[in-house]
């Protein structure tokens, strides 16, 4: 027979337990010491150093990594914005690492979810912050997704091999009465002009020729996208990066 305490209503009251009773206190107890050494940080045992269980998109910022894998929505373009302005606070020299996975501002069917505007925050944004901006893709980068692809720092923008760029016209939609329908066309001229002007900007091509890409809809593999000036290199592997990602047991320190 064993006598263990227990907290009960702020009061403590001791109480008997046979052997099976005392085995599961042990090991309700063992389970509260290890969850209060993951609540701590970084411990050891039997001689290994560990770490808490990782929060993924936290471990991903503590690496300066942001991740751009859905399309352009409002939500989306809140969140890195916010981890832009972040890491050039917790640090302005060090490069951003921007994996971009996206169709864009409109959905895998062709629907638009998104506005070009928000494309417009995320890239005026890129520019602003003092950390350069490595732009990666992989998978795809669709409309204004291949636009922030080429808005990433000069010789470190790339791609995957068998990622997929892909130019074309911002698209939008107009409801309503005939004047409100004129204002909403001009809008969605003025943003198409803005969004080409930035890529020709990026990859060196003239307003009239990627104009010409993007209204015939233009697909791009990596190397036809490196040799359009979209980027500037091919990753076979994850070696080809200009810095080496930390292992886990640093990234949790």
């Amino acid at each position: 027979m064993a006598f263990v305490s227990s907290f009960v209503g702020g009061g403590v009251r001791g109480h008997r337990v046979n052997g099976l009773g005392a085995r599961r206190v042990e090991a309700v107890a063992a389970r509260k010491n290890t969850v209060r050494m993951m609540q701590s940080g970084a411990s050891s045992y039997e001689g290994a150093r560990i770490g808490p269980p990782p929060d993924l998109p936290s471990l991903l910022l503590h690496n300066r990594i942001i991740y751009l894998g859905m399309p352009l929505v409002p939500a989306v373009t809140e969140l890195i914005i916010a981890e832009l302005l972040y890491l050039q606070y917790d640090n302005a020299e060090k490069p951003v690492f921007m994996y971009i996975n996206s169709t864009g501002t409109s959905s895998a069917e062709g629907q638009n979810v998104g506005f070009e505007t928000e494309a417009f925050a995320i890239v005026d944004t890129m520019n602003y912050v003092k950390p350069p901006i490595h732009t990666i893709c992989i998978g795809q980068a669709f409309g204004m997704a291949a636009m922030l692809l080429g808005a990433g720092e000069k010789g470190h923008r790339a791609a995957l091999p068998n990622s997929t760029i892909m130019l074309h016209q911002p698209r939008g939609q107009a409801q309503g009465q005939a004047a409100d329908i004129a204002i909403k066309a001009r809008e969605v001229l003025f943003n198409r002009k803005q969004a080409f002007q930035i890529i020709a900007d990026s990859c060196g091509q003239t307003l009239e020729q990627v104009q010409a890409d993007a209204n015939r809809t233009k697909y791009l593999t990596s190397v036809e996208a490196k040799e359009y000036g979209l980027i500037d290199k091919v990753l076979p592997s994850p070696k080809d990066l200009p810095v080496q990602a930390p292992s886990f047991m640093d990234a949790v320190a």
